[in-house]
Order: structure tokens, then sequence, then C-alpha cells
């Protein structure tokens, strides 16, 4: 590569710019308006780029909304009525509230779509529980609260399959269906190994819920347990899209909350809307400087350099996915996912679709790549929101979470060279690829 061209300048200001500290986004345009200048193109293709990815992609507007819907449901009761519910389920085996955890994530995941969400949300509520009166280590809860929160995007909604539909336009529905049985088989991973360790640590067995109060807890729980049939069943019929549906998810979430559970007062709901803003802004921010630096990249035709390298590899559909595997998997430890969904994934998508690759079954395959990279030292996010949450060392919570991080890897390596296994529920519902 010739290190004064001016793509190879962009590269090494908007590093630089990163490593300094300034957003990613801010970093990707700053870049790209010096590579135009360079180069002598119109720099108003800058605007022209921004403006046309962001308004003339409706999806783009699921995210914002799904986030919304995730603020709305931690502030009211719903987040403590669906704990008690998964406790009905799960909370009398040992280990039982570590099991409530894992449940807990698969029921939020039909609602929010973040993991983050679920982390400061239900996750704040977990580690409390956890640790009262000694019961489980505040390292050991929240290394349980950060890999069960991975589970979340996997399992529909999903904010980082929307993202991943943006750049690859795929079928945003089928992606949401294809991520059920890999999210529920990465939450049945994780209860062995609670299981495994529950009984070799002798973990405390919850006092069993009487039989008379399990309607109760139920009736007070169904409200919310029916958002994600509500949500989902939109999008599944056809009553909506997804982007749609998300609008419906976040009204629903704050009609709970405050009409029927009564449990939002006027400053939470001020809180959670500026802080879903904050979020929502910090994302399309990122969106718009890699829609700007995709153009840029594209100007180098560099997908294209890649897709003839790999060809030259002679790479079989096997091998190239343990290739984005390994790269994804190093790439997550020291970036953030939204930056690899929206800046590496697709320099992969051409080569993929010319070795004949499914973009459903990739879609999922690099999305639970991002997530384990949530959970991946020394970047971990979910780490770090864990440590701030629990005050446990960060070093005492990877050491609890890898035996976790090890049976999601074995997830990883099912998901990604058996398509038919993420297939199959698709393909049931009409799926053609």
């Amino acid at each position: 590569m010739n290190l004064t061209s001016p793509f190879s300048i962009a590269l090494i200001i908007i590093t630089a710019l990163a490593f300094l500290g300034l957003p990613i986004g801010l970093s990707m345009m700053a870049g790209s308006i010096l590579y135009l200048y360079l180069a002598g193109a119109d720099m108003g293709t800058v605007a022209e780029q921004f403006l046309n990815g962001m308004y003339s992609n409706y999806v783009i507007l699921s995210v914002p909304l799904f986030i919304l819907a995730a603020e709305f449901m931690n502030i009211g009761s719903m987040t403590e009525r669906l704990l008690a519910f998964c406790n009905v389920l799960v909370g009398r085996f040992r280990g039982g509230l570590a099991h409530v955890n894992i449940v807990q994530s698969i029921v939020f995941a039909g609602m929010s779509g973040s993991a983050v969400a679920d982390a400061a949300g239900s996750g704040r509520m977990m580690q409390a529980m956890m640790t009262k009166n000694g019961r489980y280590t505040p390292s050991y809860a929240a290394a349980l609260t950060a890999v069960t929160s991975v589970v979340g995007p996997i399992i529909p909604p999903s904010i980082p399959m929307v993202i991943y539909a943006l750049v690859s336009d795929a079928s945003i529905g089928y992606l949401f269906i294809a991520g059920m049985v890999p999210g529920l088989l990465m939450a049945a991973l994780q209860m062995v190994q609670v299981a495994i360790t529950a009984h070799r640590k002798n973990f405390p067995v919850e006092e069993p819920v009487a039989l008379r109060e399990i309607p109760r807890i139920t009736l007070r729980a169904f409200p919310a347990l029916m958002m994600p049939v509500v949500l989902l069943g939109c999008i599944y019929t056809g009553i909506t899209t997804p982007t749609e549906a998300a609008a419906l998810a976040a009204a629903y979430a704050l009609v709970i909350s405050l009409v029927i559970y009564r449990s939002i007062s006027w400053g939470a709901f001020y809180d959670s809307t500026l802080l879903s803003a904050k979020s929502s802004a910090s994302i399309g921010l990122l969106i718009a400087g890699s829609l700007v630096f995709n153009y840029v990249v594209t100007i180098e035709n560099i997908p294209e350099t890649i897709k003839v390298m790999l060809t030259s590899w002679d790479l079989s559909p096997t091998s190239f996915l343990i290739l984005v595997n390994v790269l994804l998997l190093l790439l997550g430890c020291v970036l953030e996912g939204t930056a690899i969904l929206l800046i590496i994934v697709p320099v992969f998508i051409p080569t993929a679709q010319a070795l004949g690759i499914d973009m459903v079954h990739f879609g999922v395959v690099v999305v639970v790549n991002i997530m384990l990279g949530l959970v991946t030292p020394p970047y971990g996010l979910l780490l770090f929101i864990m440590t701030n949450i629990s005050g446990a060392p960060v070093r005492d919570i990877i050491r609890d979470a890898m035996p976790f991080i090890l049976w999601m890897v074995v997830s990883l390596i099912i998901i990604t060279f058996m398509p038919d296994f993420v297939l199959w529920l698709p393909r049931l519902l009409g799926y053609q690829g």
C-alpha cells in the first residue's frame, strides 16, 4: 500500500483521531473529507452521501425506536414482574437465581434488541438479587449478567441485525427468525455451565414459590410477556414492517408501564427519553460516518479488490467462514461492534456472495461474533458496564466469564458449520435461501 496515497492518509487520520478520543463516526467523516480533498473530488459528496443514506434507509428508524422501547421497559415495573415470573420457572433448581438470570435474558431478548440495554436494565436488578446475603460473589453475578445479555441481540428483535440488513440488503424478517434457534442454543449451553458450577460449588437453592402464588405472579407479568408476542407476531404476519413494529414496541411498553402498571413518573419518562435520544444520536453519528467512509471505500474499489484477492486464494466457503470468524473475534477484542458491522463486514459481503454463502446465515454468524466481542477482553463493553454496576474487579469478572465464553464459542462453531441449523426455521416460514 502506498502510504502517501489519499486513501492511506485518510486511514491514518481516522485511526489517529479515534485514538485521540474523537468519536469514530466523526473520525470517519474527517478522514473521508480529507480523502475527497486530496483526490480532487467534489466535497459536497460528503453531505450527499450522508443525507441520501440516512433519509432513504427507512430501516434505520427502527434503531432509536427499539432503544426507546428498552428504556420504557426498564423504568417501569415490567422488569420486576418478569423476573418474578422467571423465578417461578427455574428458581427451584440449584443455582436457581443464576438460571433465572439466563431465562430473563431470553424473555427480555424479545423486547429490546440491545445487549447494553439488558445489562444496564434488568442486569442491575439481577446483580442486586444474586449478591444479596452473599449467595453469589459479585464477580460471578456480574460475569453471568454480562454473558447472558449477549443473548438479547441474537434472539429477535435485534439492533445489530437491523444494521447488518442495512449493509447487506438481507431480509430483516428472516434474519430475526434465523436468530431464534442459535440464541436459544447459546442460552441452553449457558444453563449447562451454571448447572455444572452449581453442583461443584453447592450454589443455594431458592425457596420454592407456593403453587397458589403462581397464577397471581403469571397474571402480573402477562401484559409484559405479551410484548414480544405482539412485536414478532406483527412482523411475521405482515401486519407491520420491522420499523413499524419497533414503534409499536415503544408504544406498547409505554402504555403497559403507564396505564396498566402505573409505574412511570414524569421525571422517569423524561430521563428515559433523553437517554434513548443520546444513545440513538451516538449510533446515528456512527452510521452517518460509515456511510460517507463506505463511499470512499467504494471509490477505491476495496471490496472488489479483496474479493479478487480472496478468490485467488481459492478459499472454500468453509475456509472463508473460518477466516471471517477469526478476524471478527480478534477485531471484537479491540473495536466496538457497530463499527465492525458498518466498516469491516461490508468488505466481506461480495466475497461471501461469490462463494454462494447465504446472506441470512452469514448475518447470524457475524452478529454472534459481534456479541462475543462485547464480553471478550481487553475491551469488552459489557465487562466494563458490569464492573461499574457490581464494583467487582474486571479481572475477576473475566475469570468467571471464561467458561461461558468457551460455551459461546462452541455455539459459534455449530452456527458457522451447520447452516441448516440456522436456516431451517426461516425456510419453514417461507424463506427460499
